[in-house]
């Protein structure tokens, strides 16, 4: 136990050092000869001449080693006194070109093992963690934290030897394992179901099969249905990523139904609005099958009965139909503070519209959706005058 803990110890003295580090040789790449004289410099060089030092006992660091090594062999010879970096004439300017290029590459190799070690620890430490763990409600807040730190390392964009690592230690595996387990808490399993949409950002060839393939989904869903915003959140992230294929597979898997009755949970408007994102994404990617799903469902009336709540409204009303550029930049403001204020403004057009630009319907079945969506409305509303409003909406479209 005091061997883990002195290397825990340890590993936070080398992961400061190396955070300082990556900043200097950040600035040395993109100033090389700008920065050799500084404090930074100098105190980087430092440390490779301390063999003993902690944080060139860790074998996963002498590349880094033998960088600095370079390094200091290149500035100590451009800080001759009489270097020919120092001449006068093209040879040298040539020279000092050549030096500065190698400085820069230095500097970005530098760079990479840094990140190289820290990936490695940082993904190491998240499923030692996690699989070690007992359960304690009371290690939630660091494996949260563990979990946010992942989350946004993925998303600074692709990196092999990252992906790597992901696919040695089974983090997916991990990460799913998090979400689907009914006895973590919930901010522990939103903390994973985000760190999962960031995967499938990181690289879509690789994860979005195991999303397909996974509990993943059914998990999501179950976690809106215990109003779970991030969950149905994570969802559309995931269907915008994914697209069709994903929304083809919550029609066949028979999750349609519970997310269209997330929409009907009137003690949680976070949900509903979360959830009228979800089918707005649906409508945008799915297929017919998946539309016909919805509407089975009493979508429209759903959405109808959403408009002329509190929180809905009809754009249409609001006027301002002019062409000059003026009235429309004031009309799209006003439209977007609206809409802030009311999440279900317009909603049953905003619907039709997705599925009319969308993605997964061919033409005719769009023309025939409409109809069916014109004859919903018709039956879903006590009042001529709603029906009228809701309907020219979805007939010529709002100023959305």
């Amino acid at each position: 136990m005091e061997e883990e803990t002195q290397r825990e110890d340890n590993q936070q003295q080398v992961l400061k050092v190396l955070e300082a580090l990556k900043q200097i040789s950040q600035d040395l790449k993109n100033k090389p000869t700008q920065n050799l004289n500084s404090n930074s410099i100098k105190a980087l060089l430092e440390l490779e001449t301390e063999g003993d030092t902690i944080l060139f006992k860790d074998p996963n660091l002498q590349n880094l080693s033998n960088h600095l090594t370079k390094l200091k062999q290149i500035i100590h010879n451009n800080h001759l006194p009489n270097s020919h970096t120092h001449g006068i004439g093209i040879r040298s300017f040539i020279r000092r070109r050549i030096t500065n290029h190698e400085i820069s590459k230095l500097a970005e190799s530098i760079e990479t093992e840094i990140q190289a070690w820290i990936d490695r620890e940082s993904v190491e430490n998240l499923v030692k963690f996690v699989q070690n763990s007992d359960g304690d409600t009371n290690e939630d807040d660091e494996k949260v934290k563990l979990l946010t730190q992942f989350e946004n390392r993925v998303l600074q964009g692709f990196n092999r030897d990252l992906q790597d690592l992901v696919l040695k230690f089974k983090v997916f595996n991990v990460l799913e394992t998090l979400v689907c387990n009914p006895k973590n808490s919930l901010k522990l399993k939103e903390a994973a179901a985000f760190a999962v949409g960031g995967l499938v950002e990181f690289n879509k060839d690789v994860f979005v099969g195991e999303v397909l393939m996974g509990p993943i989904i059914p998990a999501l869903i179950s976690m809106g249905s215990s109003t779970s915003t991030c969950s149905i959140q994570v969802l559309c992230s995931l269907i915008r990523s994914i697209k069709s294929p994903l929304v083809d597979e919550i029609e066949t898997n028979g999750q349609i139904p519970k997310i269209i009755k997330l929409l009907g949970l009137e003690n949680e408007p976070s949900i509903r609005v979360t959830a009228l994102d979800c089918v707005l994404e649906i409508g945008y990617f799915g297929r017919k099958e998946a539309v016909d799903a919805m509407l089975e469902e009493g979508l429209v009336k759903k959405l109808v009965e959403l408009q002329r709540s509190q929180l809905g409204g009809c754009l249409i009303d609001m006027g301002d139909f002019g062409d000059d550029e003026k009235v429309k930049t004031s009309r799209d403001r006003r439209d977007r503070e609206y809409l802030e204020e009311h999440p279900f403004v317009s909603c049953v057009s905003r619907f039709w519209i997705q599925l009319d630009v969308g993605e997964g319907l061919r033409q005719r079945e769009k023309r025939a959706f409409k109809l069916e969506i014109l004859q919903r409305v018709r039956e879903a509303c006590d009042c001529d005058s709603d029906a009228a409003t809701i309907l020219a909406e979805v007939l010529w479209g709002s100023s959305l």
